[in-house]
């Protein structure tokens, strides 16, 4: 699992067999221990001849068994050998460690769901996502290791970076998979320098411009920016936010220090500069525009520029960003060292943009960019980017301000989306503000379901960039979309939720139906276990990795909740609507409610 090879030019055309050093090799080989057999078909045609058989319809000999070794073989193009077929015992070896592999990624988490089609969709998809994710692997492109003649050919298969190349790790940490991140850790670390030196040589601003499209290879520079989506500023902070995602699922400090935060902070210094720019200050206004920039798959470059500022994924990614740097300086004590940066960026935030809004017949909503038609058909959410993937807004808004809680979900309810980018971004937003039609899911998964078990995209709305003569099914043919791997991070957004630093407990799920769950991951490194029957929960338990503040919205509500560390058997009453408790390292918690019916 986790395959993708990179691939050099010949560095002398004209010299033949010279390859470059870095040049690798793909092999694939079949070798039986039999000869299978030369016959012919048991019917005869009209003419009454047995025509032979073909390759592909030859017959295993009758015995006692056969041995057939499929060998797939990778490596530098100048090393590669004769082929050896491994002896038996090399064989079972193989498979003991293919075996135990997996043993090992299914005990990491598990869900077991009153919804049949729910949870094949969660197993079937982490399975998918270990096929083409390994710890020591490369980050897939659009469709992974899976790319032949046409299909996969579509877009090169190569890196989106507008959601499509970063959509797949979005249940990684909540499945408890985070080592399968490392390889989009690698991916980000090997583009740093090129996205620094574009930002020196072509924007001529400190830090890291990250570029809208890349390749799984060795690049010696970003690519070329084509005159629309490569102007799509968010980007930049997206490509680094899965980064800051790792830390605060796993509380690794170390990672953070030396592999993460570099280039966090490298993208905070050239979107602080890119804001700070006089070319994106207004004449009478102080506030810090994004200027100019493009929103995610939607309009390119308009006339006078009208829709080219502030577009909202710009504002609540950018925002993410500037938050993840200034805790990552807290964490790491560099508060001194990065004080001036720190001073730009609180500068800025408290002269930041108000978020475009549009006016309804149903009450105002939140657009795209400013001025635009609330009416608009979308290719990608992003009049709901600041519930997910900003994490600005969720459950908790709906205490805390329930006026931009009401216009998120009448955003949500009046969001217009083709069909080309929803199928996980649309539903995990309204899993987060708990709207989420569970049955409404269910039939688009239906729909987008091929006879393989992953889910393509389909057509769901004319009147964006399709029409009633658009082929609803035309995005089945070109491959197999990776990004939908993802659709475990719905699921379990519905059975749990954190991204506040609060656990919530089936947030977004029907309490008729039973569900349960063990290790999920939560924020703060904690593993989550949890039962629901019969409409209430049954089962609460929480081990947390690192220590820390633990903080459980009391699923038990009006309840008096005892908690119990089950190692040292202290117990403790906890009052309130939640639940609070400092945790030690390795500690895990037991928690039970007062009440007879629980």
């Amino acid at each position: 699992p986790g395959f993708a090879p990179s691939v050099f030019p010949e560095p002398i055309p004209e010299v033949e067999n010279q390859r470059h050093p870095k040049d690798r090799y793909v092999r694939l080989s079949a070798h039986p221990d039999f000869d299978a057999t030369d016959d012919h078909r048991p019917f005869a045609d009209w003419q009454g001849i047995r025509p032979p058989m073909t390759s592909l319809e030859r017959r295993l000999p009758r015995g006692d068994g056969f041995r057939l070794c499929i060998m797939l073989e990778q490596g530098l193009y100048r090393e590669k050998g004769d082929l050896t077929p491994p002896a038996l015992d090399e064989l079972e070896d193989a498979s003991r460690r293919t075996r135990a592999m997996w043993a090992d990624f299914w005990s990491a988490s598990s869900v077991a769901l009153d919804d049949d089609l729910l949870e094949a969709c969660w197993y079937h998809n982490l399975y998918f996502l270990r096929c083409t994710l390994h710890p020591d692997g490369t980050f897939p492109g659009l469709y992974g290791n899976w790319m032949l003649r046409r299909a996969g050919a579509v877009w090169h298969g190569d890196y989106h970076m507008n959601y499509n190349t970063q959509q797949p790790t979005w249940g990684l940490f909540s499945s408890n998979h985070c080592e399968l991140h490392q390889p989009y850790v690698r991916l980000v670390e090997r583009h740093l320098p090129l996205a620094e030196a574009d930002a020196r040589d072509y924007y001529q601003l400190p830090g890291a411009a990250f570029p809208h499209t890349s390749y799984p290879i060795e690049l010696t520079e970003v690519t070329p920016r084509n005159p629309d989506m490569g102007w799509e500023m968010c980007e930049t902070p997206w490509w680094v936010q899965s980064l800051w995602w790792h830390y605060t699922y796993t509380g690794d400090t170390e990672l953070l220090r030396t592999r993460l935060y570099p280039a966090i902070r490298s993208a905070t210094a050239f979107m602080a500069a890119y804001l700070s720019r006089p070319e994106a200050r207004l004449e009478g206004d102080d506030r810090y525009h994004i200027f100019p920039t493009v929103p995610p798959e939607l309009y390119c470059f308009t006339p006078g520029l009208e829709k080219n500022r502030d577009c909202l994924a710009d504002l609540t990614l950018t925002r993410f960003l500037f938050n993840a740097f200034l805790q990552s300086t807290e964490i790491l004590g560099r508060t001194d060292e990065e004080a001036d940066l720190r001073q730009t960026v609180r500068t800025i935030l408290d002269h930041y943009p108000d978020y475009p809004r549009g006016e309804t017949a149903d009450g105002p909503v939140f657009v795209g960019v400013g001025g635009e038609d609330p009416n608009i058909v979308y290719n990608c959410p992003i009049s709901t980017m600041s519930v997910f993937p900003g994490e600005e807004h969720g459950l908790s808004t709906r205490a805390s301000d329930p006026d931009t809680y009401q216009t998120l979900v009448r955003t949500y309810q009046r969001q217009y989306n083709e069909g080309g980018n929803d199928l996980v971004h649309l539903h995990l937003q309204a899993a987060r503000l708990g709207q989420l039609d569970i049955e409404k899911f269910k039939r688009q998964i239906r729909y987008c379901l091929t006879p393989g078990g992953t889910c393509t995209d389909m057509v769901m709305q004319a009147g964006g960039r399709y029409g009633d003569w658009s082929e609803f099914d035309f995005m089945e043919n070109l491959g197999i979309w990776v990004e939908n791997f993802a659709l475990p991070a719905v699921i379990n957004e519905c059975l749990m939720q954190s991204w506040d630093g609060n656990i919530r407990l089936f947030p977004n799920w029907d309490p008729s139906r039973d569900a349960a769950f063990t290790t999920l991951r939560a924020k703060g490194a904690f593993l989550v276990s949890a039962a629901l029957a019969n409409g209430q929960v049954r089962f609460l338990e929480v081990r947390a990795e690192t220590g820390g503040p633990l903080r459980v919205v009391n699923p038990w509500p009006g309840c008096p909740v005892t908690a119990r560390e089950t190692g040292t058997g202290t117990t403790c009453q906890l009052p309130g609507e939640t639940l609070v408790i400092e945790t030690a390292p390795g500690a895990c918690w037991r928690f039970t409610a007062e009440t007879p019916s629980v």
